[in-house]
């Protein structure tokens, strides 16, 4: 075999090669959903929850999380925010439970309760940024997620 097919042929091998570890290497952005809102403090000017999240990683590839900053609305009025700093690992096309601590306002709660009465569930958004270390290096990604909370979650 001549040196100019062994080439050819390693240059063939080295982009499959390549497209193969890109393809491997894609990054799809977690999806986070809402599980349940637990109440654990209340005072004159607010209080504090407890955010249970449902974090689904589609990648083949563990993330880790250093930084979760998100903010949540209830029913559409500014309900509260929280930074988390503690490590998050999520495994490789998993679901992983993510718990949140956040400090609230009476204004958003009333807007929940008042859903509660009408709907027998709340409304929430979900908005924020997470720093997440992939093995291409850490990448800082937009967290959004929207739906509903029904009541019997809320009770547990």
């Amino acid at each position: 075999m001549s040196a100019w097919v062994r080439r050819g042929i390693g240059l063939v091998v080295l982009a499959t090669g390549c497209a193969t570890v890109r393809q491997a290497l894609r990054f799809t952005e977690p999806d986070i959903r809402l599980q349940e809102i637990r109440i654990t403090r209340l005072d004159l000017s607010g209080g504090s929850v407890t955010l249970a999240l449902d974090v689904f990683n589609p990648n083949e590839y563990r993330l880790r999380s250093t930084r979760l900053e998100v903010g949540i609305d209830l029913e559409d009025v500014h309900f509260g925010d929280a930074v988390l700093e503690s490590p998050i690992d999520l495994p490789p096309q998993q679901h992983s439970p993510v718990t949140v601590p956040v400090r609230f306002e009476w204004a958003g709660l009333s807007a929940g309760a008042r859903a509660l009465l009408t709907r027998q569930a709340i409304r929430y958004g979900l908005t924020g940024v997470a720093t997440l270390g992939t093995p291409l290096g850490d990448r800082r990604v937009r967290v959004r997620g929207t739906g509903d909370v029904p009541l019997k979650t809320l009770l547990r």
